[in-house]
């Protein structure tokens, strides 16, 4: 295992490439800000394009600030503090839409607070997952990205969610009670998370920790009170500029679907998830080029846990606030099939981690039916009955798959519920 301070050859041009990094950065927030501050807004689709890119910007540095601590943190809780971190544009764009729900009843944010929602969770589980297993393919040969059995405890508290969502399915809507639950959930989990073992003693896939990439490893020459100086500083400009920009560009998405004649709906369900979800596969897919793709991996399934978890749970808070009262986000025909889908495709990811590894016919798999949904939702768009029977059919072919592999993998299964503890 590295090392908390890499060797003394590559220091001035580590720093010298994060400091051109930050440069790149700041170019692409500073237009945002300018545009926030003079309140002037030229064009939808160019809005669009300069809010995401700040957006994107601003994910890049808290996940830098995030995975430079993992070496000081507990390995299984910096997993999930690297995937909450890095997942919270999202947070900011979705709780914008569903803020706008209820200070808007009636109006279509409902619709669009959860088309965000199960739009970056299908897409996490359905497009991030399988690109992480054909990378390692790609660089090792290796078929299969191989989990610890430390990896029980992502694999459960997707598995406990995924369950209870179907509650939800059953009732319709997304209720104050189901915040307590889920994000109780959540709370467990972070606290199961920092019971694993530290950074430092943790087990990975290489011994090359040396060559990890990235400006994590360029923040890590720097002294321990810097570092979290910088750290601090990254989440701090990064945390600005997603609030300025969550709402020119949740805005700017819906007008622009109306500019191009294109269903506004789509773009916030698959668009609006790429721009915010990239900063956060990037430290995945970074952890798998360095060697570590079970790291990589875990990542992202602890980010569909506080997707799944936390955000989900928080919808009903932010609807509150708009509304000025406690109420629920309601699932209307369209976004019930959604959650039922997205519900459904969460089992089946589960069931192909039970025996702690995704291959690449998992993969593939994975892959294939996300790639038909979208398909199916673009040529079918504005046909709502079509596009909702494709949802119940999809979800129910899910859960058939779903069945499958849990009725052949039922040891695996009672170990997960046997062994973390």
């Amino acid at each position: 295992m590295a090392t908390d301070i890499p060797s003394a050859s590559s220091p001035r041009p580590s720093l010298r490439r994060f400091a051109l990094l930050l440069v790149l950065v700041g170019a692409a927030m500073i237009p945002a800000v300018i545009l926030r501050i003079e309140g002037w807004r030229p064009n939808p689709l160019l809005d669009t394009f300069v809010f995401g890119a700040a957006i994107l910007a601003a994910g890049f540095l808290l996940s830098w600030g995030a995975e430079a601590a993992e070496k000081r943190i507990s390995a299984g809780l910096i997993v999930a503090i690297v995937a909450l971190i890095t997942v919270l544009p999202e947070y900011a764009v979705d709780f914008y839409y569903a803020y706008s729900a209820g200070a808007n009843p009636g109006s279509n944010y409902v619709h669009y607070a959860a088309a965000n929602m199960t739009g970056a969770n299908r897409l996490l589980v359905g497009l991030a997952w399988p690109l992480l297993v054909l990378l390692h393919w790609r660089r090792t040969r290796d078929r299969a990205i191989e989990l610890r059995p430390a990896n029980r405890t992502e694999i459960l508290f997707l598995l406990l969610p995924s369950i209870y969502a179907f509650a939800i399915v059953a009732k319709g809507r997304i209720s104050p009670i189901d915040t307590i639950v889920l994000i109780a959930l959540f709370g467990v989990y972070m606290w199961r998370a920092s019971r694993k073992e530290t950074g430092a003693d943790a087990d990975d896939d290489d011994d090359d920790d040396d060559d990890e990439p990235g400006p994590a490893a360029a923040l890590m020459l720097l002294s321990p009170l810097r570092q979290w100086l910088a750290m601090g500083a990254l989440t701090i400009v990064a945390a600005a500029i997603i609030l300025v920009s969550a709402e020119p560009f949740a805005e700017s998405m819906i007008d622009s679907g109306r500019l191009l004649g294109f269903d506004e709906f789509l773009l916030i369900q698959w668009l609006a998830p790429l721009a915010s979800e990239a900063p956060a596969v990037v430290v995945a897919a970074l952890f798998v080029l360095s060697g570590r793709a079970a790291s990589g991996l875990a990542t992202m399934m602890s980010d569909k846990i506080n997707q799944w978890t936390l955000l989900v749970g928080m919808l009903p808070l932010a609807v509150s606030l708009g509304a000025g009262h406690l109420t629920s986000l309601p699932l209307d025909t369209r976004q019930h099939e959604e959650f039922f889908l997205t519900a459904a495709q969460s089992l089946f990811g589960i069931g192909l981690l039970l025996r702690l590894r995704l291959s690449l016919v998992g993969a593939a798999a994975l892959a294939t039916l996300f790639v038909a949904q979208v398909a199916l939702a673009v040529i079918w768009q504005g046909d709502e009955l079509r596009i909702v029977n494709s949802l119940t059919w999809l979800a129910w072919g899910y859960l058939a798959l779903a069945a499958g592999l849990f009725l052949t993998n039922r040891k695996a299964l009672g170990a997960l519920f046997r062994k973390t503890g």
